[in-house]
């Protein structure tokens, strides 16, 4: 604007504010893909060897069922007993597999649009052990963990949904552990929720749980909101006898599938990043191909998961660089696919929220977000190489994916950002502009501003009682879990499924001042 028109300061040395918009600095779905660690034409040399392992070297232990369902469509079983996939088929389930779709939650308010290298972020994991809030010592993890964290996950901004990321330990069949880690998902948080199921049994004996919550029989199926998680191959290159039929059950139930493809680098998967990409490439494409083949309306998540291994012992090593390069170059073959996908990160290594968390969390999730990952899941609360978590860590690493998403969204460029008139206004001016509208507007727009991260001087942080971020976190931690009893379910039908369901967790736990928090 000309300088003639520039605002003059009221008594505070600031100019009057205009009414600024109410959009924030991130939000879930923004555009990724600028960072690429693989040439065009080191993608489609890839995608070469993806389609001769799928058709000259295939799959072994397909279950009958959908050995069936293949060869009616095209494939053919070798005199090995392997799946093999001709590349016909392959190329053409690639072409008309559902490019987007929208991921539901329970509340339709988090819905979250999957596809198109829009990124989100999420939990995920299979963790056996949680660090006791109270003692800070690491023990198993109930069923009382997964609700607790699915609250904290619930009042998480930039957590987009709740994958379980415990095992229920105090859980004593494989029924009774799928239906109350559905029942404790679902509970904990209105966001959409992903549980590994274990066989088909478990998928149909979830159903009118599902159904229930969703509104009445049939009705889950018009808006799924919960996605099963199907480690359908063992790898190198083997089908997953019991997670392959509850794969073909839950295709047929109607919910999202994310098919994960977990090879670790050096031990189950080749050491050399490239095939480690490409084996898990054509591990994740025989699962989508057999569930196209059910289904060629399903939702179908390209979830490639390679791990990497130290290989001086063998362990695993999630917070490695080698981790974060697999991981991007794993999403960059997911868009090269136009796919829907999954890949893994902020998998650190450390057994605490420290230095070597924050570290580790923050390369891996980072490389991850800028290659375009539609979801990247167990990038929250994980540690100890998804061996352990604890409840402060989602409180940081909100904070943390807040600010990296912030990252995605990149640096608009247009004419009102390139703000020549306001230069020029400043300029010719007050000289500064920090009362200027555009400030105003822009602080809330374009910058995002951190619950737990400290940005004050040394001396007030001192003065406040110089505490480091975990125990900032740990308040907000007790200060969630002890209000925050979400209650979407109503209590008739909590009771309901109570008495057609073995729900583990007391009810009397599931309200404040249970004693706990």
């Amino acid at each position: 604007m000309p300088a003639t028109a520039i605002r003059k300061p009221n008594r505070r040395g600031r100019a009057k504010p205009e009414a600024a918009p109410a959009a924030s600095p991130v939000s879930p779905g923004m555009v990724g893909g600028r960072y690429r660690p693989l040439s065009q034409s080191e993608m489609e040399r890839i995608h070469e060897l993806v389609l001769r392992l799928l058709a000259d070297l295939g799959l072994s232990q397909v279950t009958p069922s959908l050995e069936a369902r293949a060869v009616a469509a095209g494939c053919r079983v070798d005199d090995a007993g392997r799946l093999r996939f001709p590349r016909a088929l392959v190329e053409d389930v690639i072409a008309r597999t559902r490019r987007k779709f929208t991921l539901h939650g329970i509340d339709p308010a988090h819905d979250i649009e999957i596809g198109g290298k829009r990124v989100h972020a999420g939990t995920g994991g299979a963790a056996p052990t949680i660090m006791d809030f109270h003692s800070g010592k690491y023990r198993e993890s109930t069923v009382a963990d997964l609700y607790d964290i699915a609250r904290l996950v619930d009042r998480m901004d930039n957590i987009h949904w709740y994958h379980r990321s415990v095992v229920a330990r105090d859980a004593h069949t494989i029924l009774d552990l799928d239906i109350n880690t559905t029942y404790a998902c679902l509970s904990g948080t209105a966001k959409s929720i992903a549980v590994s199921y274990t066989d088909s049994a478990s998928v149909r004996a979830v159903m009118p749980m599902l159904d229930a919550v969703a509104g009445g029989d049939g009705k889950f199926r018009e808006r799924p909101f919960c996605t099963a998680v199907c480690c359908h191959v063992v790898p190198p290159m083997r089908f997953a006898t019991e997670s392959c039929d509850a794969l073909e059950a839950a295709v047929e139930a109607g919910m999202p599938i994310l098919l994960v493809a977990a090879g670790q680098a050096g031990a189950t998967a080749p050491a050399a990043l490239a095939g480690a990409v490409a084996q898990a490439c054509a591990e994740v494409l025989a699962g989508l191909i057999l569930c196209n083949i059910i289904d060629p309306d399903c939702r179908g998540i390209f979830a490639t998961w390679p791990f990497v291994s130290d290989l001086r012992t063998g362990a695993m090593s999630g917070g490695s660089g080698e981790q974060a390069l697999l991981s991007a170059a794993c999403a960059q073959m997911a868009g090269f696919y136009d796919l829907p996908n999954s890949v893994p990160a902020g998998m650190t290594d450390s057994k605490l929220p420290d230095m070597q968390a924050g570290g580790e969390k923050g390369y891996t999730i980072s490389l991850a977000a800028h290659a375009g990952a539609s979801m990247i899941h167990e990038c929250a609360g994980m540690q100890g190489s998804l061996m352990g978590t604890s409840f402060e860590s989602y409180v940081l690493d909100n904070d943390l994916i807040g600010a990296i998403l912030r990252t995605v969204r990149g640096v608009e460029v247009s004419e009102d950002t390139l703000s020549f008139d306001v230069i020029r206004g400043v300029v010719l001016g007050e000289g500064h502009y920090l009362g200027h509208p555009q400030t105003f507007n822009r602080m809330k727009t374009d910058y995002l501003y951190p619950e737990i991260a400290d940005r004050r001087s040394i001396s007030e942080w001192e003065d406040a009682g110089a505490r480091d971020a975990r125990e900032v976190a740990r308040d907000k931690v007790q200060t969630i879990l002890a209000d925050h009893y979400p209650r979407h379910i109503p209590e008739a039908l909590d009771r309901q499924l109570r008495e057609n369901f073995n729900i583990i967790l007391p009810r009397g736990r599931m309200s404040g001042g249970n004693g706990v928090w």
